[in-house]
């Protein structure tokens, strides 16, 4: 198994190639990533709704639940996290709330986004958008929030829905000109579009891609994207996809057949599931406070 040097993802952002982070949702999820190389992490709400609460991406989650989730998930990899902040959960001050308790659970990067509450997936319809001078002063609350400078903020907006390609490239503009680390234009339409949001931002500030499959955005690899000048990729949603077609598959063959045996060579049997989690390791480190002569 590959396990990367865990750099900061600000010394990540300045190298050659854009930064693939995979969507994660819980630490198990996170420690398979890690143990599979990936060099960051993406804590997408959308799968903390969909596996915590078995619901849709609107809004329903709370700050509470995500930031426990972060703080289980960077306590048992190294690896850093970019964690899905939504709307901040409600005005400045709440954003700077937000930030301090996500800040506290360890991520690296904390994403903001300009939707009206409730928020919703930025690849449904019928979002809606707050006023940019209001999103401008909640990432300038965010930015005041954060204690250290290697947290970084990364500023969203959903515009491009609402208000038009256009307006959605002078909402960056001015999101970056709060002081922002990293900007994200959701839900870019066609390559054209990506192409053009490259051209006029990545010289100045790292940008990221959202890769969603069957979303609004062409599915592109990082290769490619990072070759017009995305400095992130993300694929959000990829692993609560994947499992939900997997488990679909599992459960319904258990329950037709009554027995795992179909599954068997689709499955870590019960002595390599805790090689993976380190069951070795945690037996052989309790054995130190066992009491033993």
């Amino acid at each position: 198994m590959t396990i990367m040097t865990n750099n900061s993802l600000k010394d990540q952002l300045s190298g050659e190639t854009a930064v693939l982070a995979p969507g994660v949702y819980d630490a198990f999820t996170a420690l398979i990533a890690e143990q599979a190389g990936f060099g960051a992490l993406y804590l997408s709400g959308a799968s903390i709704a969909y596996t915590r609460l078995g619901r849709s991406d609107v809004g329903l989650t709370t700050a509470t639940e995500v930031a426990d989730t972060l703080a289980r998930i960077t306590e048992r990899v190294a690896t850093p996290v970019i964690v899905d902040g939504d709307t901040g959960f409600g005005n400045a001050l709440n954003t700077q709330r937000t930030v301090r308790a996500f800040e506290r659970a360890g991520a690296a990067m904390i994403q903001l986004e300009d939707q009206t509450f409730p928020k919703r997936c930025g690849h449904l319809n019928g979002k809606g958008v707050i006023p940019a001078a209001e999103m401008c002063g909640k990432l300038r609350a965010a930015l005041d929030a954060r204690q250290s400078e290697q947290t970084l903020i990364l500023a969203r907006t959903d515009a491009l829905a609402v208000e038009g390609f256009e307006q959605a490239l002078e909402r960056a503009e001015a999101y970056l000109e709060c002081g922002v680390d990293a900007l994200f234009i959701e839900a870019l339409r066609t390559p054209e579009q990506m192409k053009q949001a490259c051209d006029r931002f990545a010289q100045r500030i790292p940008l990221l891609a959202n890769m969603v499959e069957g979303g609004k955005t062409p599915v592109k690899s990082a290769d490619e994207l990072s070759s017009i000048g995305f400095r992130i990729v993300i694929f959000p949603g990829g692993t609560a996809r994947a499992a939900a077609f997997m488990l679909r598959d599992y459960y319904g063959s258990l329950h037709r057949q009554r027995c795992t045996l179909p599954w068997r060579d689709r499955m870590l049997d019960f002595d390599a599931l805790n090689e993976l989690i380190g069951t070795p390791e945690l037996m052989a480190t309790g054995q130190k406070y066992d009491g033993a002569a």
